[in-house]
Order: C-alpha cells, then sequence, then structure tokens
C-alpha cells in the first residue's frame, strides 16, 4: 500500500494542534496507518514535527505568493494573505505553538516568511495606513496569533471556516489602523 506523506502530514497536524501531547501511536491512527508504518517515513515525533515545519513553510510561502502581497494597498495585502492562509492554518496554528521548533533558533525558512510579512506591514505604515507606535514585527505576531486562534475556533466549529478570514482581518486591521484618535493618544 503506498501512503501518501503529505495526507500523513496534515493528519498529524490536524491532531497535533488539537492535542499536543498525542504519541505516535494516536498519530498513526489518525493518518489511517499503523505505528511501523508511519516509523518507516518518520524517525520518531521530532523527525515528524521538522517535517511538518518544512511543509508549513512551504505552505505558508506559496499563501504569500498567491496573496501578491507586494500589489495594491498594505491593507488589501493583509487580508489577501489572511484569505489565502485558512486552508493551512490549522497547520500554522499547530507550527506557531510548538516549542519543540524553537528550542535551537528559529528555521532560516520562517525567517524569509517573517521578513516578507513584516515588510508588508512597514509598507502600510510608510503609506499611512497602520499605526507608527506598534512596530512591523508586533503587527506580524499578532497576524500570526489570529490565524492560529482563528484555526482553532474553527476546528472547535465556534466560527465558520467561510468566515474566519473576514473575522481575523477586521480584528487585525482594526486595530492596526491608523486613526486620528490613535494619533492623539500617541501624542499625549
Amino acid at each position: 500500500m503506498s501512503v501518501d506523506r503529505d495526507h500523513v502530514l496534515r493528519e498529524a497536524a490536524a491532531l497535533l494542534t488539537r492535542k499536543a501531547t498525542a504519541s505516535m501511536d494516536e498519530i498513526a491512527k489518525a493518518a489511517g496507518i499503523g505505528r511501523a508504518t508511519l516509523h518507516r517515513h518518520f524517525a520518531g515525533r521530532d523527525a515528524l514535527v521538522r517535517a511538518l515545519e518544512d511543509l508549513g513553510i512551504q505552505q505558508f510561502g506559496q499563501a504569500l505568493d498567491a496573496a501578491r502581497i507586494e500589489e495594491g494597498d498594505a491593507a488589501g495585502a493583509v487580508r489577501r494573505l489572511i484569505a489565502e492562509a485558512e486552508p493551512v492554518a490549522g497547520m500554522l496554528a499547530f507550527l506557531f505553538t510548538e516549542n519543540q521548533l524553537y528550542e535551537n533558533g528559529t528555521n532560516e525558512g520562517w525567517n524569509r516568511l517573517d521578513t516578507r510579512v513584516q515588510q508588508l506591514f512597514r509598507r502600510g505604515q510608510e503609506e499611512g495606513s497602520f499605526r507608527l507606535d506598534l512596530t512591523p514585527a508586533w503587527l506580524t505576531e499578532a497576524l500570526y496569533g489570529l490565524i492560529g486562534t482563528g484555526a482553532w475556533a474553527v476546528q472547535d466549529r465556534r466560527v465558520a471556516a467561510k468566515d474566519m478570514p473576514r473575522m481575523v482581518a477586521e480584528l487585525l486591521l482594526g486595530g492596526a489602523e491608523r486613526r486620528a484618535e490613535t494619533e492623539r493618544r500617541m501624542k499625549r
């Protein structure tokens, strides 16, 4: 029987997002394969998590490309990015919270993606769309946090998948956009 590696990784991410302490047996069961088959593809949990990280970097990079974040106004680009990231939000939610991935520093692939997203927020600040008192790094982390939270809310059926991108965008941009009252508070 041929094993679809991406299917195994998607099922592993879905389970680990709900239950971070899931055993390799539980992961194999969720993927519909035996534990021995899982171990033939991934020597252990560390190898599985690293493979999930590589897939997550690839998927989020594709979402960034599909969102065309360099085009148009920054707020519109953020909305497109959130919509493009929605299908992989569960995977991202798991990876953003997987401490094992940060023990030896951040993967260079994440650093490249972070730089692209931070440049988007910096461009929005330069356009006068986004607040200057919130750093691009902070806005990037807020975006990731809201995408992850949105994924969990969809997974728990508290939010409809079709509503998640709009809700994330409205909350993030509602706090990030420059307004006269924010400018007045900053000057005090």
